[in-house]
């Protein structure tokens, strides 16, 4: 009896080591090494046996590039700080050989038994390479192109001993363009199917290695016989939805695409789980078949369903979809976070351009320009979350991966799946490089730049992948088939025609970012704009573009931030002549693209210092943005269906266009585009002194509650208008106009403005302050102010939890403008990221506001930093 005992367990631990083995996928991170080509004579398939020795290689950073590598064993400077970028030897000048590196990496894994399978998963490599395992190249020619996945079936050529030893050879794009400050260099990087800001744009400086290497994930897969790629999961949500009602049923549709590899037939189920119910399909593969299978549509009663920021939940549902052999046995299986929802769009015959609609509703969009997580492209899924975070903590729905850049990985989707952040994603391609305008700078004629990339075939072949990598994504909304300029024909065609009515024909395809089928003015064009600082009354009385995807302003950070990546010797304040409008700038401010205040800053007074004048920038900084989101809401459905700032992250220490730097330390724009872009706001129009309340909700809006109140640079209140109303639903309504009063208050020294939108049970919905210019248009009495008398307490709630209350004296003046930090008193440095519910916050004589400060850095015994216009930085411990 024991011994039946012992074989039936025995059967049942094979069975559950095969399953186990049809199901384990895990990434080659570390131990791998690297060596220039120059240095290597031999060939791949020596290199990439056990015994060949790599003790002279030195360690390689994969995913990674060349030039991270080279970061990380200290051979070249932080590219980041200072000038150093120009210290590294720049490809275009050293010539391709000098960045063809080879890796190398040694990996255990046993010979499969039976009928299961290994695979060798390369996400993403730049831009050519071959592939050799164990004495054996993989590939049958030279692969190319950044953005196209590789699979390879290495069941045969694994060690007996379970010792296996990979080596890879990475050439650099061809050719990889002059960087000789055009958008793109000379635009010959884009002949490429590659990125093309490497070789420089406006906002940042040539790549010297033009990000080659092993830049995306490198997975070993098992499984059975039989493998699933590709599945694809589709939500259909007919109808007009209400975000907390009870739901009618939604359809999902699933598919895959199936390969057994081996030389005997496979009979199975392809099944999946999704909320406890199960669909499944009879399948008979053939030896060597590949086919495609549709299960049937599964109605799912009342969904959970997933919404845009601001608008519903983001409900996910797991589904595990697996095929099962006849033997009972998992062959291969994936898990797939659903989003239950439908993105339709429209034309606004009114605004004249493309709306938005998700479960029916329309959404007015408020995005933010993206262009990657990082130049080098150390991507992480954290680093994705954080800024994702963030996009959600300015209350944007929506952010555009811009064009000159890459599709994201897969874990920027799950992001913004997360945080309810729609994804407009451009294919490659830039009117910069391809071709939309003359250029001197550009190597080629624009005819010739408008047929690139060279190789037509490998792009579409690339955006077919990429498209079935991504397309599961309930947040992404949008493909666009690139910036500011369509592709060739015969690429467009193959796109719009045939991939996306074949791969994933339930988004909107618009052909280029600024389409007239996107939006188009009165005259019947479009385009994008105004860029740059701008007086506050252009976004609320000057008419852009009905759908704009670029629209921007300035945003460096604050001292702290200035101080990680610009030498204390450059640290020089920008000289603006306002005669001339022509500002003159030290030169590492120039390298790092800075883009000016012009004089918006002095009206605050002339800067001291550096620290001085980033902090008096900070005050512009807010203004802008929660100017330029309130400006465009207030004509939300009549002049516009969304816009999208141009933009919200830099991708290396850049000095423009951030509502955070690349450091992940927020600035001020963060905080007014937090306030301006409410789903539910009260604010100022500054040109004709009208409050008004714009509300993005779907859902009527009953009992609500205005106060109006202008407080003297001193302190005292004085009350306008209290009054109740209710907010028409996804519209702007006005109140009241304060012309009068509020050029009683703040003709001579300026005023506060503080405007406050309530239910009738007195729970918050928005607070808003504005700060008041003087009849000259200058903020004269801000420098008069009295010393805030602000107590300030910090108190744990949970784990990497901390609530911060700033109690204001009724006494004494408005607390203007404090910002708030985390510091580790080890390092007398800030936290990051650390994610603040508000911030640059300003507290009204005889109240007070409670920030939450949420962070995931092990920090023992955390400080609070607060600083503000007439507050003196405090630290106050956590208690």
């Amino acid at each position: 009896m024991r011994i039946l005992s012992n074989v039936l367990l025995l059967i049942l631990l094979t069975a559950v080591l095969q399953n186990a083995h049809a199901q384990t996928c895990y990434e080659l991170n570390s131990g791998w090494k690297f060596k220039a080509i120059g240095s290597v004579t031999d060939k791949g398939e020596a290199i990439s046996t056990t015994g060949y020795a790599l003790n002279d290689w030195q360690p390689a950073v994969v995913p990674g590039t060349v030039l991270t590598s080279q970061i990380k064993n200290k051979q070249v400077p932080d590219p980041f700080y200072g000038m150093n970028n120009k210290q590294i030897p720049d490809i275009y000048r050293t010539g391709r050989d000098y960045y063809t590196y080879w890796f190398a990496k040694e990996f255990k894994e046993v010979k499969a038994q039976g009928s299961n399978q290994v695979y060798l998963n390369l996400r993403g490599v730049n831009y050519s390479y071959n592939v050799f395992l164990n004495g054996h190249q993989l590939n049958e020619q030279l692969n190319q192109g950044m953005f196209l996945r590789r699979s390879y079936n290495i069941t045969k050529w694994l060690a007996k001993s379970g010792n296996n030893r990979l080596a890879i050879i990475v050439y650099p794009p061809d050719p990889v363009g002059n960087p000789n400050g055009g958008q793109g260099g000379d635009g010959t990087i884009a002949k490429n199917v590659s990125i093309q800001y490497t070789a420089g744009w406006d906002w940042i400086q040539p790549i010297p290695d033009r990000n080659t290497g092993i830049w995306d994930k490198v997975t070993i897969e098992k499984t059975g016989a039989v493998r699933i790629t590709d599945p694809h999961v589709v939500t259909l949500v007919p109808g007009v939805r209400m975000p907390e009602s009870a739901q009618e049923p939604a359809i999902i549709q699933v598919s895959a695409h199936l390969q057994n590899t081996t030389g005997k037939a496979v009979t199975g189920v392809l099944k999946y789980n999704l909320d406890g119910k199960s669909v499944a399909k009879n399948v008979t593969l053939k030896p060597g078949a590949e086919i495609d299978v549709q299960l049937s549509d599964y109605s799912l009663k009342n969904p959970k369903l997933w919404w845009p920021n601001g608008y519903g939940p983001q409900n996910l549902y797991h589904l595990n979809l697996q095929f099962v052999t006849a033997a009972n046995k998992i062959s291969d299986q994936k898990n797939i976070e659903v989003g239950v929802r439908q993105i339709t769009t429209e034309w606004n015959s009114h605004t004249q351009s493309r709306q938005v609609n998700v479960n029916g509703q329309k959404i007015f969009i408020k995005g933010g320009n993206w262009i990657v997580s990082d130049e080098l492209l150390r991507f992480s899924k954290a680093r994705y979350d954080a800024e994702v975070r963030f996009h959600r903590d300015m209350n944007l729905n929506l952010i555009r991966v811009w064009g000159g850049a890459l599709i994201e990985r897969p874990e920027f989707y799950e992001a913004c799946d997360k945080y309810g952040i729609l994804v407009f994603q451009d294919m490659w391609g830039s009117g910069d490089c391809n071709g939309r305008w003359q250029d001197p700078k550009k190597l080629e004629d624009q005819a010739t730049r408008r047929k690139y990339p060279d190789d037509h075939a490998l792009y579409i072949r690339s955006i077919a992948d990429q498209i079935k990598m991504i397309r599961n994504y309930a947040s992404l909304a949008i493909w666009c088939g690139g910036n500011e300029i369509t592709q060739p024909d015969d690429i467009l065609k193959a796109v719009r025609d045939t991939l996306m009515p074949t791969l994933d024909n339930t988004r909107w395809f618009v052909d280029f970012s600024n389409s007239l089928d996107m939006s188009k003015t009165e005259k019947g064009t479009n385009g994008d704009g105004p860029y740059g600082i701008q007086h506050l009354s252009v976004f609320w009385a000057h008419r852009t573009y009905p759908f704009n995807s670029e629209v921007g302003s300035v945003g460096i950070g604050d001292y702290e931030s200035l101080k990680r990546f610009i030498p204390e010797k450059n640290m020089i304040v920008p000289d603006y002549n306002k005669s001339t409008r022509k500002e003159k700038v030290d030169s590492v401010w120039d390298y790092h693209t800075y883009i000016g205040y012009e004089d918006f800053i002095d009206k605050y007074g002339k800067p001291k210092d550096v620290k001085d004048f980033a902090e008096k920038a900070q005050l512009v900084n807010y203004d802008q943005y929660r100017g330029l989101m309130e400006g465009f809401s207030s004509h939300m459905w009549d002049w516009y269906t969304g816009s999208i700032i141009w933009k919200t992250q830099n991708p290396w220490s850049a000095m423009r266009g951030q509502m955070y730097d690349y450091y992940l330390d927020p600035n001020a724009c963060l905080y007014g585009l937090h306030s301006g872009s409410e789903l539910k706001h009260i604010m100022y129009n500054p040109t004709d002194s009208t409050v008004s309340i714009v509300n993005n909700d779907v859902e009527s809006q009953v009992n609500n509650f205005a106060t109006v109140k202008l407080y003297t640079i001193e302190g005292k209140e004085i009350p306008v208008a209290a009054t109740p109303c209710d907010p028409e639903v996804t519209g702007v309504t006005k109140l009241l106009s304060i012309k009068k009063e509020v050029a009683a208050a703040a003709t001579d020294k300026g005023a506060f403005l503080a405007l406050r939108l309530t239910r009738r049970d007195s729970k918050l919905i928005s607070d808003n302050v504005y700060w008041l210019a003087d009849k000259n248009g200058e903020y004269s009495g801000l420098n008069e102010m009295p010393a805030a008398k602000l107590i300030i307490t910090a108190k744990p709630i949970s784990k990497g939890k901390i609530a911060v209350t700033l109690t204001n004296s009724k006494q004494g003046p408005v607390a203007f403008f404090n910002r708030i930090s985390l510091i580790n008193p080890k390092t007398n440095e800030r936290v990051l990221p650390t994610f603040y519910s508000d911030n640059y916050v300003s507290v009204l004589p005889g109240e007070q506001k409670t920030i939450t400060l949420e962070y995931d850095q092990p920090v023992l015994s955390p400080k609070v930093s607060v600083r503000g216009w007439n507050l003196k930085e405090r630290m106050v411990e956590v208690k």
